[in-house]
This record gives structure tokens, sequence and C-alpha cells, in this order.
């Protein structure tokens, strides 16, 4: 869609994309590789295209990053930190994220983390020596947090029907 579109935006120097990625482009957690690298590689177009921007001088032609922690669509259902902390961040409802997306886009925002709450990991994650960052992520739960959502996945066939235990 970028390649598509920006040749025509840089003409002009005006436009505004828009990268979807998620807090787990950020940071990371066990038993979704895959989900991870994809968000990370998301981030990673993102702040290159942003860059390259920058290096032309399209300053007309804005960005927005945004980074929802999970969004309570169904799509990691089952997935849970630590019940202490679960109140603290729940799953985000679907209008709060498209709001505060929105708010950030029309803000001209040039990156958004949804909550807020998320910044912290981010920035602990560049900060912190590695082995302070692991001490947190199991204090919180993230080594285990999608393996009830794996288990829910790997019990359910491709269309739906459960598998015969």
């Amino acid at each position: 869609m970028t390649k598509a579109f920006l040749p025509q935006m840089k003409s002009r120097n005006h436009g505004h994309i828009v990268t979807i990625a998620s807090a787990l482009g950020l940071f990371t957690t066990a038993c979704v590789e895959d989900y991870c690298a994809s968000k990370f590689g998301a981030v990673g177009f993102h702040e290159s295209l942003a860059h390259e921007l920058r290096a032309e001088n399209n300053d007309g032609i804005k960005t927005t990053l945004v980074c929802p922690y999970i969004v309570d669509t169904g799509m990691f259902a089952g997935c849970e930190i630590r019940k202490e902390i679960q109140s603290l961040i729940p799953p985000l409802e679907p209008l709060y994220t498209v709001q505060q997306s929105m708010k950030a886009i029309l803000g001209e925002q040039e990156m958004v983390c949804i909550p807020r709450i998320m910044y912290i990991p981010f920035i602990a994650r560049a900060v912190l020596p590695w082995e302070a960052n692991v001490v947190t992520y199991r204090f919180m739960g993230g080594d285990r947090c999608m393996l009830p959502f794996i288990k829910n996945t790997e019990t359910k066939t491709s269309n739906g029907h459960m598998k015969s235990p």
C-alpha cells in the first residue's frame, strides 16, 4: 500500500502514513514468535520510512506508529498476565483503541502506545540490562501469558470444530 501511494505523497509533500503494529512489536512474549517478528518488522519498516522522509525533507508527510496492547477482539482469547496485574492492564476495548489511535493520528503524534503504560516496558527494554528485563517479564507473567491461548488454539481445527482428546 505504501509503495502505491508514497510516490504521489512525495511529489506533493503531503500525506499521512499510519502503521498499525502492536506492543509486541516493541517487546516480546513467549510462544508467538511469528506474530512478534511480524510486528517488529512493521515497527522497523515504519521507523526506516520515517527516517527516509526526514532525510529527504518531506516534512509534509506525517507518520504515526500505533502500538496497542491486546485488543479484546477474541484473537488472543485466553492470554493472561499475572492475576495481580490484570486489572492494571486489561485487554483493550476496540472502540477505545480506535479513539486513541485516531486522536494520535489527527494530532500528528509520531508514535502511540495504548494504553500509555506500555511505554514503560518499551523504555525499560532499551535502558535496563537484559537480565533485569527477564526478571520483570517473568514477574508480570509474560513468560507464560500466551500458554492458555496456545492451548486453546491447539484444541481447535482450522474449521472451528474441537479435536477429539
